[in-house]
């Protein structure tokens, strides 16, 4: 790996609270100082390794300079229909007074009916409303930053979050790659607004072979739509179409496997023999053909090129394993062949893992694991050096 996008958790996690967690998806109140303690180590391993790691807030703050990337932000972040037009105004107003770093901050932690000036907005909506209610929603998952844009090649894909409580993100991720002087020149695969598609379900196998988790977050029109994307941009030759459980501890393709070397992957052994893939190649000038079901592990090793697949079970039995599962213990992070990142809780995966001939960096995850997501999910790999 050569270039990361992290973020780093801030005021917006502060926001959470036992009345709203659920809502905003996290299964519990996170110490926010240890939280970032954590992921600055989190950070710092990877650029001990070579990696540039590059943070979204820093990012979004260059990008807010751009006086189109501010009314953007702006206009995306302010829902009219709940505000009702005059308090829209009045929030907009306010908004539009900030600088780029306040603004940034205000577009990620959200911000309260309270912090509004008292004299904005004097509506029914905002009388109705306690001080404490959000007139615009704190965005706690940007600290998952695989899930809003996928890189494929020298590609970007910016996705379509399926949850409420994400939709906002991926707006602020496109104002980075539209505005930012990085990224002016990248190219762009797939739309947001395609069908429902999150940066956790995209597994790339191998150079041309990709695999897309169909569940909770992606629909099976989110997959066919990536997939005549990524043909159209000779990006890929094979798309797997994976369907899994639609429940909370399965939420993306990348909680039950991630690969961790050029011919294995560690996997929930629940699903090892259950899970099943759609294979999805390109049929003429835009077409897709699709086959299948057929097991997914042999499908993967097929369109990869090789005699098998190894799968590195989680655990060592199915209480362990479903414990190590539901920590994140597939949700791992290869920062090379061979090398990865996983949260040092899951005690016996990374056991196997080590046993199996992997170099396994730990972490600790105890306050950044409150919102179910690994190092995988923490990090959206931007450049990434060719397979030898």
């Amino acid at each position: 790996m050569r270039t990361v996008l992290l973020h780093r958790p801030g005021a917006e996690l502060k926001r959470l609270t036992p009345r709203n967690n659920d809502q905003l998806l996290f299964d519990g109140i996170p110490w926010v100082d240890r939280a970032q303690e954590e992921h600055d180590a989190f950070a710092e391993l990877m650029r001990a390794r070579g990696v540039e790691v590059l943070l979204l807030a820093d990012l979004l703050v260059t990008a807010l300079s751009d006086g189109r990337a501010r009314a953007a932000g702006i206009h995306s972040a302010v829902d009219e229909r709940r505000l009702g037009i005059d308090l829209a105004d009045a929030v907009r107003s306010y908004l539009s007074s900030a600088g780029p770093e306040e603004l940034a901050g205000m577009l990620t932690a959200g911000l309260t009916f309270e912090e509004l000036p008292a004299a904005e907005g004097a509506s029914l909506v905002r009388k109705m409303h306690h001080p404490h209610d959000f007139a615009l929603e704190p965005l706690p998952n940007l600290l998952f930053t695989r899930d809003s844009s996928v890189w494929v090649g020298d590609r970007v894909a910016i996705t379509s979050l399926a949850m409420p409580a994400r939709s906002r993100e991926t707006a602020l991720t496109d104002l980075v790659y539209a505005y930012h002087p990085r990224f002016r020149r990248t190219g762009r695969a797939y739309g947001a607004h395609s069908a429902p598609l999150e940066g956790g379900d995209v597994l790339l196998l191998a150079p041309g072979v990709l695999a897309v988790g169909v569940g909770e977050r992606t629909t099976p029109a989110g997959a066919e739509s990536f997939a005549r994307s990524v043909f159209a941009d000779g990006l890929a030759h094979t798309v797997l179409a994976v369907p899994i459980a639609q429940a909370r501890a399965t939420m993306h393709l990348d909680t039950v496997c991630t690969m961790v070397d050029r011919d294995a992957m560690v996997m929930y052994p629940a699903v090892r023999d259950s899970l099943s893939a759609y294979p999805l190649r390109p049929n003429g000038s835009d077409g897709v053909a699709v086959s299948g079901p057929v097991p997914f592990l042999a499908a993967a090793a097929e369109a990869m090129g090789i005699e098998r697949l190894r799968a590195i079970e989680t655990g060592l039995d199915p209480v362990t394993a479903e414990r190590e599962q539901w920590d994140d213990g597939n949700n791992t992070l290869a920062i090379a062949p061979g090398v990865l990142v996983a949260y040092e809780r899951n005690v016996e995966t990374n056991k196997r893992l080590e046993e199996a001939g992997i170099e396994v960096l730990r972490i600790s995850g105890s306050e950044l694991g409150s919102g179910r997501g690994g190092p995988r999910c923490m990090s959206c790999p931007i450049d990434r050096a060719p397979l030898r």
